[in-house]
């Protein structure tokens, strides 16, 4: 099959660890909402996106919080196996809804194991992965809901094409940890900025460029570690 070449991750690859990768990979859809990892529950396969968003759900009691966000710049499962575990503390859910390339974990294994540079560059990957939740931490840490949200929209538009985002208030509330009442305010302060446009289900990024002098310092630095790590020679 033909590998499409939106996934910068496999983008990356030699034409060699491609071959290896291409005669196992296969199409599928992701619909928004769909689990595609249970937490705790063993895995199975590892998705390639191509095109939409999944997140990475930490669950304490009620409290629901996305430590983690995965798009076309990356894969989804295989980093817990590579890693040495066979199921994930976290819940990956589709949030805005795409494609994969999907591969069975074994085929993923064996293909790292018959070449070093393919596994070297799916570490580089989860380096890059870590790299991210570390920032998150730090930016929920120090940073108020206004300008995590300009952060985590910017992220969010980094992985999708177009400016439309399809998201609630209720997934931006989880997605950030915090009352719903204080994601309105803030979509508010945004929207009346000028930033975006917020309709139900929809926010549009109507001007990035201010949006991201909103998030200052909290967005840039995962971003310039992932082309760091994995893209450049």
């Amino acid at each position: 099959m033909q590998i499409s070449p939106r996934n910068r991750l496999l983008r990356t690859l030699s034409s060699d660890d491609l071959t290896l990768l291409q005669p196992h990979l296969r199409r599928v859809d992701l619909p928004a909402r769909q689990v595609l990892i249970h937490s705790g529950a063993p895995l199975e396969r590892a998705y390639f996106v191509e095109s939409g968003l999944v997140s990475l759900i930490m669950q304490i009691g009620v409290t629901r919080l996305e430590v983690g966000m995965i798009g076309p710049e990356g894969f989804v499962g295989g980093s817990t196996v590579i890693l040495g575990s066979r199921s994930s503390p976290y819940e990956h859910v589709v949030q805005i809804g795409g494609s994969a390339l999907a591969i069975e974990l074994p085929d993923l294994q064996e293909a790292m194991e018959h070449s070093a540079s393919l596994r070297r560059q799916m570490l580089r990957f989860i380096q890059s992965e870590l790299f991210q939740a570390r920032q998150t931490a730090f930016v929920n840490a120090n940073f108020g809901i206004e300008t995590r949200l300009a952060r985590w929209l910017l992220m969010c538009h980094d992985r999708v094409e177009g400016d439309d985002l399809l998201l609630t208030h209720e997934v931006l509330a989880v997605m950030l940890g915090v009352q719903r009442s204080g994601v309105t305010l803030a979509v508010q302060n945004l929207e009346g900025a000028g930033y975006i446009r917020a309709r139900r289900g929809r926010i549009t990024i109507t001007d990035r460029t201010r949006l991201q002098a909103a998030a200052g310092g909290s967005y840039g630095v995962a971003e310039a570690a992932y082309r760091h790590l994995v893209e450049d020679d």
